[in-house]
Order: structure tokens, then sequence, then C-alpha cells
């Protein structure tokens, strides 16, 4: 399997999943997400998969500082609906990444480890945002994310190649010339730009 150098630099996310660890899954329940897991999950890297990630490491990051997340007990609020611009995108990448579904997802075992009911959408919040759930279901602190990656411009030249490839006109040299600089662009805001907090912000609530 072949794949862009910089997927490999991107800092991975920690978590704990009590039900792995119940279930045998995972010792202690711990493990890690990396970049390139997310990519396979979506099928593609671009910057809304990107951003997905990045809000998903700074916010878990923000909720539980030194510890590792704890996987199903995050609740995630969208203020779009899920098929409004690329809101399902997103929202499948953090699923994924926390385990919170609205309604598809693990329905629990004895009254434990719901992840139904754990992502909303068309709520009122500024953007994206992520709640930490408490051992005894309280709520905890919350945090709200905001990306915009649209400092980082594509190249010139890829939004010229960009109709010879969707019209299947480009040569191969011309569509392995827009893959590499499409994926430059990703790499200019996961590698040279992850803190950077003009392109992703995190604020307490």
């Amino acid at each position: 399997m072949h794949y862009p150098d910089f997927f490999d630099a991107v800092p991975r996310i920690t978590l704990n999943d009590p039900l792995c660890e119940l279930l045998g899954t995972f010792v202690q329940g711990e493990f890690d997400i990396s970049y390139l897991d997310v990519v396979k999950g979506s099928g593609h890297s671009c910057p809304t998969v990107a951003g997905a990630y990045l809000m998903s490491y700074h916010a878990l990051k923000a909720l539980y500082e030194d510890e590792r997340a704890l996987r199903g007990q995050i609740r995630v609020e969208f203020s779009q609906a899920v098929d409004e611009g690329t809101t399902g995108v997103i929202a499948n990448v953090i699923s994924y990444i926390t385990g919170a579904t609205e309604i598809s997802g693990f329905k629990g075992l004895g009254g434990k480890f719901s992840r139904q009911a754990l992502m909303a959408f068309k709520q009122a919040v500024p953007s994206v945002r992520f709640t930490r759930i408490e051992a005894d279901q309280g709520v905890g602190k919350s945090v709200d994310l905001f990306y915009d990656p649209s400092s980082i411009s594509p190249n010139p030249a890829l939004m010229q190649l960009m109709p010879l490839v969707l019209k299947g006109s480009a040569s191969p040299q011309q569509r392995a010339e827009f893959a590499r600089l499409w994926q430059e662009r990703v790499r200019r805001i996961l590698i040279e730009n992850f803190e950077n907090q003009e392109i992703i912000r995190v604020e307490e609530v």
C-alpha cells in the first residue's frame, strides 16, 4: 500500500474505550487512531477529512488534557443539518474517532456503553461542539471547534487541471500532478498548520 509520506507524520489520537476493554478487544481498552485510519474509512484524503481530524484531535486534547479520551463518552453537536455542505463527511470522521452516533450506533450492553444519541444536528451551537460525558452520565466540559482552511489556497495549477481530470481528458501525467497538488494542500494544513489557530480554533464553552 502506497500513500503520501506525510500521513505518518500527523500526530495520532490516543483513546481509551471501556467497551473495548470489557470485551477484550484491546488491553485496557487503549488504542490510537491515525490520519491514515480515517482516510481508509473515508476513502479519500481532502481538506474536509483533514479538518474533521484536526477538530477531533484538538477537541479531545482540550477536554481530557493529559488523559486518554474516553471513546463512547463524548457528545458531538453540529450547527448544520447532516446533509448540509460537508457536515456529513465531517460527522462520519468524528463518529469514527469518538464513537458518537445519532441513531445508527451500538445500543449498549446491560444498559451501558450506548453510542446512540451522542451526536445531533441543527443544534444551537456556533459550529461543532464536543462535550465530555462523565461516568455518572453527567455533562462535563464542552468546547466549540472552528475550522477554516481558506487561507491555505490551492495551487493555481490544481484548479486548471481539475476540469480536465473530471472530464476524463487529462493525460496520466496531468492526473498524477493533480493528485500530487491536491495532497500537497492537505499536507500544508495538517503538517505546517496543525496548531495554527487561524485555521483550527478551540473555544471553551
